[in-house]
């Protein structure tokens, strides 16, 4: 038994708002997703007996995507150690207070712990009251529009989900009624894009037709939103970092070994940035002896006002938008501890590496490329993950 099961597939839409990750990986079908959850039964599989089930659990839980998430971050941590030519204990007995960290890790005769976080960059907390429930998303993507994309804009959300079939036929009269070559030329002419307003029961919406170019339209599966409403992002990233090796870095004690934090960064736009300001502190430029000179504020993880209170972290492990698809893709950094109290944290052929050099990041590059520890091709998955129909028009 494994993850997913082998089963006759043949839905290929993407997925859809009100679908969770876990329905959408078990549901997809087509060649490229095929490979996706071949790969992970396969991983599945080199964990210990006694781990399978409750990984198979969360990769399948369909009421929480960030478990599903957390998972597969576990999954690929364990599979890259592996890979690497280390031998993985899953939650070793070992620490002073009684709880167990994910990984202890044996590599050429040396020990080190691995820690597993996955962390989601949230929205502001503006946004939550001007969105739109998932199956109004699905609603307006199932309106088949092959000859335009279309945007939509909140103006007023009401407190019940309002009819879905109301607001698909008169999306669907709209944009059957525009011709996309003329919306070209007049939006060539500086007019407007064309715009439908919809309103019911306490709820205001308005939307613009965007044009497929004409090597792009025809094809009634793919998607009708081609754009989003914008959203207000916490500009905290630096903070989330800092919280999450925090969490983990005070929570088994002593261990004795060198202790690595892997966390794995979903976010729009994840920088590498905010993960030295969050562990080497802010950093500024002033002028000493009239040239300028760059520094570090105290306000970083291993540079704080605190002495050596966070020293039993070795290094952290950050990889941005950890997913199937960017496995072999997104490369592994190790950013290693400034604080001599540290015990050296051991690095893998396949692993950046980031350290604080005199205010400055020195970064190497990895001497091996991730998709050879996984055991991948290097443009892994293979193919398109939503290929184009094509259309038959003969007769």
């Amino acid at each position: 038994m494994g993850v997913y099961t082998s089963q006759s597939r043949t839905d290929a839409s993407p997925k859809r708002a009100a679908e969770s990750e876990s329905e959408f990986l078990t549901r997809i079908a087509g060649p490229y997703w095929d490979q996706v959850r071949d790969v992970i039964n396969e991983w599945w599989s080199h964990l210990p007996d006694q781990d399978q089930p409750g990984m198979r659990s969360r990769l399948r839980d369909r009421n929480s995507d960030t478990n599903v998430y957390s998972a597969l971050w576990e999954l690929y941590l364990h599979e890259m150690l592996l890979g690497s030519g280390c031998t993985v204990e899953i939650e070793p007995k070992i620490g002073t207070r009684g709880t167990n960290p994910d990984f202890l890790v044996t590599r050429e005769g040396k020990q080190f712990v691995v820690e597993a976080k996955w962390t989601v960059q949230r929205l502001g907390e503006s946004v939550p009251n001007k969105q739109i429930p998932p199956v109004l998303i699905d609603a307006i993507d199932g309106v088949p529009s092959p000859n335009f994309f279309v945007s939509y804009r909140i103006h007023r959300t009401g407190a019940a989900t309002p009819s879905q079939r109301r607001l698909k036929a008169g999306l669907k009269r709209w944009l059957a009624s525009l011709d996309p070559d003329q919306v070209i030329v007049e939006y060539e002419r500086k007019e407007p894009l064309p715009k439908h307003t919809w309103e019911e029961a306490d709820w205001h919406l308005s939307f613009e037709a965007i044009p497929r170019s004409p090597g792009k339209r025809g094809n009634p599966t793919s998607r009708t939103i081609g754009f989003y409403p914008a959203m207000a992002w916490f500009n905290e990233e630096s903070d989330q970092v800092f919280n999450a090796v925090k969490e983990k870095g005070g929570k088994y004690g002593d261990l004795a070994l060198p202790f690595i934090v892997a966390v794995g960064r979903a976010g729009a736009f994840p920088e590498d940035e905010d993960v030295e300001t969050a562990l080497y502190g802010t950093s500024f430029e002033y002028v000493h002896n009239n040239t300028p000179t760059f520094g570090r504020q105290p306000n970083g993880y291993w540079t704080g006002t605190y002495a050596h209170a966070h020293s039993r972290v070795s290094g952290v492990l950050t990889v941005n938008n950890p997913m199937p698809w960017t496995w072999t893709k997104n490369i592994p950094v190790l950013w290693q501890s400034p604080d001599p109290s540290s015990l050296q944290a051991p690095v893998l052929p396949i692993w950046k590496t980031a350290q604080l050099v005199n205010a400055h990041i020195d970064h190497q590059p990895p001497a091996d490329p991730i998709h050879t520890a996984l055991d991948l091709s290097e443009h892994w998955p293979v193919g398109a993950p939503f290929p184009r129909r094509r259309q038959n028009n003969a007769g």
